[in-house]
This record gives C-alpha cells, structure tokens and sequence, in this order.
C-alpha cells in the first residue's frame, strides 16, 4: 500500500477520534435550540365525518385540534421550554382571514448549533480521505449516535433504522431484485446479447452510446432511484462494449435522473412538494390546486436543472470543456489505453457481473434482456398512472420473473438460474450495505437538526436579492449532507417559504409570488444538487453502482461540472429577482 495512503487513513482515524469527543462533549454540555416545525396536508372529512389525511398512502384521522397560539409546540412557547416537549405532535388551527381556518400539524425539531453539522461532516471527511465509504458512513452514524446520547449503536441505532419499511423496500428492491435481475441477465447473456444489437443498429462509437444514455435519461423521468436504475443497468452492456469511461457514464446517468424530474414533473413530485409550501397570508398558495399550479409555473426558473440537462448533452456529444478535469483525463484515459476505470479504481458492482458466464448449449438472445425490461417500465408507468406513484417494486419483480421463466422456457437448468441469481446478489451487496448506511447517516443528520441549524442562521433582515442564493447555498449544504432531496424538501420548504413571503412583505416587493417562485426554485434545484453530489446519496450510490465506477471517481469528476453550473444558476436567480421582483 502506498504511504500516502497510510498517510490519509492515520488523519482519517485522528479525526474520528477528535469526533468522538466532540460529541460526548454535546451530548453532556450543549443544550438543544427547539424550532417550531409546521406540516400542512389535505385534510378531509371521511365516511365517518372525521377529518382526516392521507400519509403514505394510509388514511390518518386528527382526534384533537387546538388553536395555534394555545400550542405549547408554537415557537412562542418553544422559545420558553426547559428540558424536552412533552408533545411529539398536535393538530392546529390558524384563523386565515375571510378563507376560515387552515389545518396545520405542529412538530417540535431541534439542532444543536454548527455541532449539529458534526456528523455529516465526519462522514463525508473520512470518505474524502480514506474512499472507504462503509467505514466514512459508519464513522458518521457513531458520531451522530453520542451526540444524541445513544451509546448502544446496534440496537438504538442501526436496528431501529433498518427496520423501517423504507429500508426494507430498498433492500428488497436493490439487493434482491435488481441484483438478482442483473445476475440472471449475466448467466443468460441476455445483457451481452442486447449489447450486441445495439452496437449493430444504433451504437457506433463512445458518442452515440452516451447520446442514448442521455435520451434513456430523458425518457425515465420519473428521476430518483427509478430513472438511476432503470438507465444504468440498460446502458451499462453496450457503453462498456463502447469503450466509455466509467466516470463519464455515471455522470450522464446521475446528472439526467432528478434534473429531468423536475423539469417534466410529470411524477410524484409536485404532490409531495405542495403540501410543504402553504404560507398563511400567501393566497396563491391557499389550497392544493394553487399550490401545483404555482410548481409548474416555477418550471421555467430551475437553471440548474435546465443547464445540468444540458451539460449532459454536451458531454455525450464529446463537448468536453465544461465537463471539468477530471472527466476529460477519463475520456483521455479510454481513448489511449482502453481502461474503463482509473488505475486502483474499486467499482460497486462487482468483477462476476462484468462478465458472461452462459451455460454450455445456451444461446442468448437479445429479447431476453428487452421484454423483461419492457414489462418493468409499463408497470413502473401504468401503476404511476393509476396509484399516484410508481410500484417499482413490482416492475422488477416482474422483470425478474420473467428472466426466468423465459431461460426455463429456452431450456437453462434451475441450479444454473439459482447460481446467476446468488452471483448478482454477491454482485450488489457491498453496494447494498453503503446504501443502508447512507440511510441511517442520512436520519442521524435530520435527527441532529443540520438542516434546521442551517436555515435558522438566515435572518428576515437578509435583502431580498440575496435570499435565491442563501437558500440555494443552504439548501446544496444540507442535501449533501444527508444525501436526500426529499428530505432536504421537509427541512427547509416549511421554513424557507414563510421567510421568503415575509422578506417580500416587509421589503415592500411590487411582484412577491414571483419573488417566491424563485426562491422555491432555488430550494428545488439546490437539494437536487446536493443530492446529486452527495457521496452518501442513494443516487449516487447507485449511479456508481449500475455503471461499474468506483463511488469516489464519481463524486470527484462529478463535482466540477455541478458546481459550474450551480453558480451559472446562482448567477442566473440573483439577476432574475432584481430585474424581475
């Protein structure tokens, strides 16, 4: 092993254990700063004329209301606390003018000042410094852990959170299913196969494989994890048979997922962004219609989603210049030595999923690998379609059903089946563990209050033409951290929108829902940055994963060209409020 290495991994434990006492120093002598946190949903009367609301697809009922100045979870009564609320939760109502009450539930969060960035921080320090990310993200959950007093990290920690139904749909998801789906699709030869024909008919060289990668990326916008899988894993045969950098592949697919999601959000998206943003006063936002109504109007204000688009298409058409160093010195590498990854690169996916490994007798075709990859996306829309969010579970399922009854059908022998599908879950399960971890990490942040602490340091006096990129900064700050957009969304629409309608109140603005709309867009496409270059992100995990790179040569050459064009939006939103506002 080379010194320097040794070198990286000795500051990397030096930090960890200067963490550790840090947080022990937190957890017994800094007190927690309580911020009201309010939720607004759409609550309706239901057969038992009760009012009631949907939570993940489950019907809730609200038993108690009380008047929001009564509620010892306001802020108000907050800002008085000694020790912990005793309410976790409660039901209010706010008097909003001619229009009645407003529904909203209260939830008391906390942070513990810049501490609360402690473990974040550590995990992405330590996978910086020593590209181990399960050791980084472990490092991170310690830290995490003390700091909120909680010493026994498997059964107060890592139990509780992997016991979520959340991180089971993803084990099962990503470890069984898509692992399995890729092992049998490397047993069949179905992804070789299919590889071939593309080659013959629409891939030619490095640029057209990364043309369709792009126009794959454009066509599974449902974004997230649905698009980084879906494109990656259908990509992966005929761009490695391209000869395309790892490193460039991953970008493409990672930097088309969210981006396009957001630009035809045509998903599951506005739904769950609109019942975030409801601001007393702010009539435009009043009921769930408006509230869609003025995401779509935003649209046309994410430069970063626009300009990332963008910059994909540039790169896959080998327009290099802006894609930063580290991806022309990949693109170079390919071209002058055939490698795919960086010397000393460790990819997710591992060696046996890069290979073939047909049965004797076997012969693979092509439509082995499209009709199972046809009946995941029909289920994944139609299902979208008819529930309001995709059963992605289910289109795998599926896909995967029907690898296996077609190389029954074609003659493959069971063992061999079961020895393509243990093989693809070996394949994936490295990358699984990360994923768990990144979860976790992910919750300790919340936990800990680094978003809130973030937000809370933007202050109404801010002027108006400053607060697009503050909330941009913050909002790429505390997605990175926690390495999720969504939850970025739960942190800091419910706090960033009343500011911006009171910042455009109190600064006399001539056009505040314009004002607003900006700054939600900045709120939008800064977490999705953030997600995206978050080497503790699903999304990024998993762009790492499908693609065969090595996780940290994908943040790093990932990371110039985001950051270009998140200060070309900065720029962009800066300009547009002062023309425009």
């Amino acid at each position: 092993m080379p010194k320097y290495i040794n070198n990286y991994n000795q500051i990397a434990l030096i930090i960890f254990i200067l963490s550790l006492l840090a947080a022990f120093f937190v957890t017994n002598n800094v007190e927690k700063q309580w911020q009201e946190q309010s939720y607004v949903y759409q609550v309706y009367k239901n057969k038992a004329g009760v009012n009631a609301y949907l939570y993940q697809g489950q019907e809730q009922t609200i038993a108690h209301v009380v008047a929001y100045e009564n509620s010892p979870l306001n802020q108000t009564n907050l800002n008085k606390l000694v020790g912990e609320p005793k309410l976790k939760e409660q039901w209010v109502y706010r008097t909003n003018g001619n229009k009645g009450s407003e529904l909203e539930l209260l939830k008391p969060g906390f942070h513990f000042g810049v501490w609360s960035l402690l473990p974040a921080f550590v995990a992405i320090l330590l996978c910086l410094l020593s590209k181990e990310p399960i050791t980084a993200l472990f490092g991170g959950i310690v830290v995490g852990a003390f700091m909120l007093g909680r010493f026994d990290i498997t059964d107060q920690v890592l139990v509780p959170s992997l016991a979520t139904d959340s991180a089971a749909a993803l084990l099962l998801l990503y470890l069984w299913l898509l692992g399995g789906l890729i092992g049998i699709w490397s047993k069949t030869g179905a992804a070789f196969a299919f590889a071939d024909k593309m080659t013959q008919h629409f891939v030619k060289g490095q640029r057209s494989a990364k043309v369709v990668t792009w126009l794959l990326g454009i066509i599974f916008f449902q974004g997230g994890t649905v698009s980084t899988v879906l494109v990656g894993t259908t990509v992966r045969p005929f761009a490695d048979k391209a000869k395309v950098s790892h490193e460039e592949m991953s970008y493409i697919v990672d930097s088309t997922a969210s981006p396009i999601a957001l630009i035809l959000a045509f998903n599951a998206w506005p739904i769950y962004v609109q019942a975030l943003i409801f601001v007393p006063g702010a009539t435009f936002l009043a009921t769930e219609s408006d509230r869609l109504a003025f995401f779509f109007a935003s649209i046309p204000l994410s430069f970063y989603s626009i300009l990332a688009v963008i910059g994909t298409l540039l790169l896959s058409l080998n327009i290099t210049k802006f894609s930063g160093k580290g991806i022309r010195k990949a693109h170079q590498r390919v071209l002058t030595t055939g490698e795919l990854d960086a010397p000393n690169a460790r990819p997710l996916s591992a060696p046996e999923l890069q290979k073939c490994s047909v049965p004797k007798g076997y012969s693979p075709h092509f439509l082995e690998f499209v009709l199972p990859l046809l009946s995941l996306i029909v289920i994944a829309i139609s299902s979208f379609i008819a529930f309001g969010s995709p059963k992605v579970n289910w289109a795998f399922g599926s896909a995967l059903m029907l690898s296996v009854i077609i190389a029954l059908i074609k003659g493959m022998s069971l063992n061999d089946l079961l020895d393509g599908f243990s093989q693809g879950l070996k394949g994936v399960v490295v990358a699984s563990v990360i994923l768990m971890l990144a979860i976790t990490i992910g919750s300790i942040s919340k936990e800990v209050g680094g978003g809130l602490y973030l937000v809370d340091l933007v202050g109404k006096s801010l002027p108006f033409w400053l607060l697009p990129i503050t909330l941009q900064i913050i909002t790429m700050t505390i997605a990175f951290s926690t390495g999720t957009s969504w939850g970025t969304y739960a942190i800091a629409f419910p706090l960033a929108m009343p500011l911006a309608w009171t910042i455009a109140q109190t600064q006399g603005l001539e056009n505040p829902e314009f004002f607003m709309m900006v700054c939600f867009a900045t709120v939008l496409n800064g977490s999705i940055f953030g997600d995206q270059c978050s080497p503790i992100s699903d999304t990024t995990i998993l762009s790492s994963m499908t693609t065969g790179c090595d996780l940290m040569d994908h943040v790093k050459t990932q990371l110039f060209p985001a950051i270009l064009t998140a200060s070309i939006a900065g720029v962009l939103w800066t300009l547009t409020v002062l023309i425009g506002a």
